[in-house]
């Protein structure tokens, strides 16, 4: 299961995420990032309850980024060790800016 939570402040997005994003909630949250990033130029990912990512949640991180590189900047911050460990072994961390 996965809990998203949006905040909007102006041009600015955070979403927090809590749980697991994997190959059931990642579909979800790319429709919610689809149906708020446009304006968005500064998109936030808070990652300190997020327990888990799939390859199928590292996809929809690597398209959100992407999306932001055309239109903004994207941070991710409060990564937990585990996270951070699979952002090291799939190289995300150089394609990444982590806080």
């Amino acid at each position: 299961m996965l809990n998203i939570n949006k905040t909007f402040d102006g041009s600015q997005l955070t979403i927090t995420l809590e749980g697991r994003l994997d190959t059931t909630t990642a579909p979800t949250l790319e429709t919610e990032l689809k149906a708020s990033l446009e304006g968005i130029t500064d998109l936030g990912f808070d990652l300190a309850d997020l327990a888990y990512v799939s390859s199928a949640g590292l996809r929809v991180l690597l398209s959100a980024q992407k999306t932001m590189n055309k239109q903004g900047r994207m941070i991710i911050r409060n990564v937990r060790p585990e996270i951070m460990e699979i952002f090291e072994v799939t190289g995300f961390v150089d394609i990444l800016t982590i806080e």
